[in-house]
């Protein structure tokens, strides 16, 4: 079970079945207030829905289908300890004539999840309703945003993640207690993978500054990330980083020698002065944490 120190903050439909605890809460898949009556309905047979079991009938399949979805421009999503993350999904939609995507009642969209299958998740991120424009009379240009808190995530989160495009059409059913046998439903699963990512964050300082052509130069910093358990940054301890050197008038970096850092995250080596330029340290990443560059520490050499 999932279980956060705080409680996690519910959106939707999903506030519904939100109650005050004193100490601890299992954090509840995000889903937007204007989609969640059809998320409900795409997880009802999943055993996750509060429809499970207390509507009639079965959706029936909509004659829909999903290509070219794009999730955060194809590349993978990094999220820190406090600012809400939007990422941009989009998709084209192709859909039979009866099918009227602009109507109240239908409803598109990404979902956003980890786990074996769409259904089979261990926890996700619904976008909002997509945007819908037509590009003919069957076929639509959509765009939506998923929006994930790192309030609602939890370190056994990062790694490996899953996208699904989904669309419903209630069909004039009421979206709070339908008749699933009117409900048209249509998804496409998994559309992407991409990693959810625990941002980095990595610093450098070269001492001392000016220094003597032949003397020491120490080069000191730190590798942290983000820990969505306590929403601090943490040391990224036994990680190997390079330190990188640029002359100065250069463009490009030159790896002088690679380190690991302590066990509190702490980088420190020694190196002799030769030439005026820029140091660095630069890391370069893994499954669970992305890639990152220090900014530049100029020294003076003379």
């Amino acid at each position: 079970m999932r279980i956060r120190a705080t409680v996690a903050a519910v959106t939707g439909a999903l506030a519904l079945s939100a109650f005050a605890v004193p100490a601890a809460q299992a954090a509840e898949p995000k889903v937007p207030a204007d989609i969640a009556a059809a998320s409900e309905v795409l997880h009802a047979d999943s055993g996750r829905s509060a429809f499970a079991g207390a509507v009639d009938g079965e959706a029936i399949a909509l004659n829909a289908t999903f290509s070219s979805v794009k999730v955060n421009n194809g590349k993978n999503i990094a999220v820190g300890t406090t600012n809400l993350v939007k990422v941009p999904v989009s998709f084209t939609l192709t859909h039979g004539q009866e099918v009227d995507i602009h109507a109240a009642d239908f409803f598109a969209g990404v979902e956003l999840y980890r786990g074996a299958s769409f259904e089979e998740t261990a926890f996700f991120f619904d976008s909002n309703d997509a945007t819908c424009t037509d590009s003919s009379a069957t076929v639509a240009s959509c765009k939506a945003t998923v929006e994930i808190d790192p309030f609602a995530l939890l370190n056994e989160d990062a790694g490996s993640w899953k996208a699904a495009a989904f669309a419903v059409a209630f069909n004039g059913e009421d979206p709070e207690n339908p008749n699933l046998d009117n409900v048209g439903v249509a998804v496409k699963d998994p559309t992407n993978s991409f990693k959810l990512q625990r941002y980095s964050k990595l610093t450098v300082n070269a001492s001392p500054e000016p220094v003597k052509k032949g003397k020491t130069i120490t080069v000191t910093g730190k590798l942290s990330r983000a820990n969505w358990d306590d929403n601090k940054y943490h040391g990224y301890t036994n990680q190997s980083v390079k330190l990188q050197f640029r002359k100065k008038g250069s463009d490009t970096y030159t790896t002088v020698k690679t380190i690991k850092s302590n066990s509190t995250g702490e980088l420190k080596t020694t190196v002799t002065a030769s030439t005026d330029g820029y140091f660095r340290y630069s890391f370069a990443g893994t499954t669970t944490t992305p890639a990152v560059n220090a900014a530049g520490d100029f020294v003076d050499v003379r």
